[in-house]
C-alpha cells in the first residue's frame, strides 16, 4: 500500500531543500498533497475561481503578499476566506515575508497550515518540482540484482539459484559496481528512463549461497557500489534447453516492459564452462556501441545482404551471356 503524502511529510523530507518554516500552529500537517503539481493562487485573489486548481499546493510569493497588503483589512479577510474555502493542502509564502494576520488567523480556521521559506519564489518552484516528482513517480519491486558495468546499468533476472548474485559478485571483483542486489527498487523519472536502487535495510549486501550474507563495501571497498543507477539492460539467466530458440544474431531486439517503459532484454542461456561475467561485460559493451549509433548486427545482416544481391547480380550477368 502507498504511504500517505502529507505536508507533515514534505516538511520531515524537505524542510532544508526549501528552507521552511512552520507559520501557523502546526495543524493540518496531516492534510495529503495529492499530486506532484504547485501553483500560485493568481486570479482567485480577484474573485475568479472557476479554474482554481486548489488540490495543489499554493504559493504566495511577492506579487500575491503585496496585494493583499493593499487591501483593507476586511477585504482582505474577505478575499482569504473565499481562498482557505477550498480544500487545499497547504500555502507557502517565499522570501521569508511577514505572514498577513487575516492569513494566519483564516488559515487557522479552516485547519490549513501555512509554511514560510526563505527562497525566493523562482528559486522555491525549481527546487520543489523535482522534489515531488520524485516522491510521486511510479515505482515497483522488481526480483533481481542490479550492477553498473562500464557505465550501463544491468538487471540480471532469472528464477532463484540460477546465479544472478553469483554473476554480480563476480563482476564487482572485476572492478565493476554493485547497486542492488535480490531486491531491486525501480522509478520511473520522466517518460522513459528507470532507476533502480535498493532496499533502505539491505542495501549493498548480497546473500551467497553456502557463504551467507556479506557486506560488499566491507569487503571489496566504499568504489565497489553505488547508490542508485539507471536500468538499461535487462538480462534474463536462463537454464540451457537445446529445443529452445535462441537469438544468435541480435537482430530480433527483444524488450521487456518496466513501468510502461521498453528495456532492451538479452537472455542468456546458461550452460556448464560458459563465462558469464565476460558475457555480461560484453554485453555492456555492445550496448555502448548501440547508443553511440553502431550495431555490429545491422552492421552484418548489412553485408550479408549486399554481398548476396552482388553474387545474384553476377548469376544473372552469366545467365544472360549466351556466346
Amino acid at each position: 500500500m502507498t504511504k500517505l503524502f502529507t505536508v507533515g511529510r514534505m516538511l520531515e523530507l524537505l524542510r532544508e531543500t526549501l528552507q521552511l518554516e512552520m507559520v501557523s500552529d502546526g495543524a493540518g500537517l496531516d492534510r495529503p498533497i495529492a499530486v506532484n503539481e504547485v501553483s500560485s493562487p493568481g486570479l482567485v485573489l480577484a474573485g475568479f475561481t472557476e479554474r482554481f486548481p486548489a488540490h495543489r499546493m499554493q504559493v504566495f510569493g511577492e506579487t500575491e503578499i503585496a496585494y493583499l497588503l493593499s487591501l483593507e483589512s476586511a477585504r482582505r479577510r474577505e478575499v482569504l476566506d473565499l481562498f482557505f474555502s477550498f480544500d487545499v493542502p497547504c500555502a507557502v509564502v517565499t522570501k521569508r515575508l511577514e505572514v498577513p494576520a487575516e492569513m494566519r488567523e483564516t488559515a487557522a480556521a479552516r485547519g490549513v497550515p501555512v509554511l514560510r521559506s526563505a527562497l525566493k519564489t523562482t528559486e522555491f518552484y525549481r527546487r520543489v518540482k523535482p522534489a515531488l516528482d520524485a516522491e510521486f513517480a511510479p515505482s515497483t519491486t522488481l526480483h533481481g540484482s542490479l550492477a553498473d558495468v562500464y557505465g550501463v546499468g544491468l538487471l540480471f533476472v532469472g528464477r532463484s539459484g540460477i546465479g544472478k548474485s553469483e554473476c554480480v559478485l563476480d563482476l564487482v571483483e572485476r572492478g565493476h559496481r554493485l547497486v542492488a542486489d535480490d531486491i531491486v527498487i525501480a522509478t520511473r523519472r520522466g517518460n522513459d528512463i528507470i532507476i533502480g536502487r535498493g532496499h533502505d535495510l539491505q542495501r549493498h549486501h548480497m546473500e551467497i549461497r553456502g557463504v551467507g550474507v556479506i557486506d560488499i563495501p566491507a569487503v571489496f571497498g566504499i568504489r565497489s557500489v553505488r547508490q542508485q543507477k539507471r536500468i538499461e539492460v535487462v538480462v534474463a539467466l536462463e537454464q540451457w534447453d537445446q529445443p529452445e530458440t535462441v537469438d544468435r544474431t541480435g537482430l530480433d531486439g527483444a524488450t521487456i516492459t518496466i513501468l510502461d517503459v521498453e528495456i532492451p532484454k538479452v537472455t542468456i542461456p546458461l550452460n556448464p564452462g560458459k563465462n558469464i561475467t565476460v558475457v555480461a561485460e560484453v554485453v555492456a559493451m555492445n550496448h555502448l556501441l548501440r547508443y553511440s549509433g553502431v550495431d555490429a548486427a545491422q552492421a552484418f545482416n548489412q553485408r550479408l545482404i549486399s554481398r548476396m544481391r552482388a553474387a545474384a547480380d553476377v548469376r544473372q550477368y552469366l545467365a544472360e551471356d549466351n556466346e
